[in-house]
């Protein structure tokens, strides 16, 4: 059997067909929307379909088992009527504020002390992860007993201290309610920014502090003027992270205090889920949750505008 050759009569046209095909994907453009396609399907999938599809459901009214209804910007107008909407904008706006600025700052603090050499470093490290890779329900249901008024061995120690008797209800007041979620999520978020930061400092070059030291910079000197402005990048972006992940929490939340009491504690998400679920009312419920996109939009929008201004 004779081999078709192409017109150059020497490479068999197979072997020119492959070799057109390696020099079309070897090209930089192609290369990188191949490695992009897989991640931008699975983020159409599972993001942006439910992201539109919630749009459509907020433009609704869609009781649950009924046929929806178009009814335009309704959802949001009833949204701007409703009382208890402007306090859930308040408990998240400061539940997002106070919890970010508590995690920025105990993280910083964290990663420099983890930068220093002292013995078991490691283990201290490694020990460091545990509130971020335990599952949240299950450290938050361990909270609850924590706070437990009857089982609280925070009340127990208040009370054998002479501290307060009887020790308070944590979890129903409102603002010990606020103040209780607000710790574990410090708590819980610690880990991410002391990791993160402390990854950042390892990029600083010590010859900076040597030339610093030796101009006669001391410890705080050396931090405000080397390493911070160094570290800037990695503190905007793990703080826009953080700030996304606590301004859309859910689970600690719903499973520590359900958004009580009296709507104390209650977040976008976790009162969405209650109109949407437990009202029937799918509409108002997607409109509710639409509620985070403009200030999660900005804060994208914020960091990009930093981030291409420095390059």
């Amino acid at each position: 059997m004779v081999a078709v050759t192409t017109e150059a009569g020497d490479v068999p046209r197979p072997f020119a067909l492959g070799r057109a095909i390696g020099q079309w994907l070897d090209r930089e453009a192609v290369f990188s929307w191949l490695m992009m396609a897989l991640p931008l399907i699975f983020l159409f999938a599972l993001v942006g379909y439910p992201f539109v599809y919630g749009i459509f459901l907020s433009l609704e009214n869609r009781p649950v088992a009924q046929p929806g209804v178009f009814v335009g910007l309704r959802n949001f107008i009833e949204d701007a009527r409703d009382p208890v909407f402007w306090q859930v904008a308040g408990n998240t706006f400061i539940y997002t504020a106070v919890a970010t600025v508590l995690k920025m700052v105990g993280g910083l603090a964290l990663a420099l002390v983890l930068n220093q050499h002292f013995r078991m470093k490691n283990l201290v490290r490694a020990a460091l992860l545990l509130p971020f890779i335990v599952p949240t329900v299950l450290s938050t249901v361990a909270w609850m007993w924590m706070l437990d008024p009857a089982f609280s061995v925070l009340n127990w120690l208040l009370v054998h201290t002479g501290i307060a008797d009887p020790g308070p209800s944590w979890l129903g007041n409102p603002v010990l309610a606020m103040a209780s979620i607000i710790v574990i999520n410090v708590w819980r978020g610690l880990p991410f920014y002391g990791i993160t930061l402390l990854a950042g400092l390892q990029t600083v070059p010590v010859e900076l502090h040597e030339a610093a030291a030796i101009d006669g910079a001391g410890s705080w000197m050396r931090f405000w003027y080397v390493t911070l402005p160094l570290l800037k990048p990695v503190i905007l972006i793990v703080t826009v992270f953080s700030v996304i992940f606590t301004f859309a929490d859910f689970q600690l939340v719903y499973v520590l205090t359900r958004g009580g009491p009296a709507n104390a504690t209650h977040l976008f998400a976790t009162y969405a889920f209650d109109i949407a679920m437990g009202g029937g009312q799918l509409g108002r419920g997607a409109s509710v949750a639409l509620a985070m996109l403009p200030v999660l939009g900005l804060l994208i929008i914020a960091l990009t505008n930093y981030t291409r201004g420095r390059e």
